[in-house]
């Protein structure tokens, strides 16, 4: 595995603990990423200023890592943004048939041992299990 990397990714995984747990006690809020970016374009939301900032955080991180002198991959995108537009599309309509996004149930609703989160998560892993086995050996040749 050219990309094992075990004490980034636990320094990662512990930081997003702890941004969800802080998020929780100081706000009461679960840090579900579609549902905070709804919460932005929402008709009347009055709690808009924590979710920008919150947004805003994700954006720019990386770019703060960058300027640090990290190294930060750029992503790989699909050549056609056709497909990123589709993609997009179809996540957004997943988070929402079920009920939020894989950051608020993976994260949040299974710490609070959620039976409704611990399902999605099993759905949620279990199909990207299909999709990786699916495009890597049948359909990516």
């Amino acid at each position: 595995m050219a990309n094992f990397t075990p004490l980034s990714a636990a320094i990662g995984g512990a930081l997003i603990g702890l941004a969800a747990v802080m998020l929780m006690l100081l706000a009461g809020r679960v840090a579900g990423i579609s549902g905070i970016t709804a919460g932005i374009f929402g008709i009347g939301a009055i709690d808009r200023g924590w979710r920008i900032a919150f947004v805003a955080g994700l954006i720019l991180a990386p770019v703060a890592a960058m300027l640090a002198g990290y190294q930060v991959p750029p992503p790989e995108m699909p050549a056609s943004w056709l497909l990123v537009i589709a993609g997009g599309l179809l996540v957004g309509f997943g988070a929402r048939l079920g009920g939020g996004c894989t950051s608020g149930h993976g994260v949040c609703g299974v710490a609070r041992l959620s039976k409704r989160s611990l399902t999605a998560t099993v759905i949620f892993v279990g199909t990207a299990m299909i999709t990786v086995a699916l495009m890597r050996h049948v359909i990516g040749g």
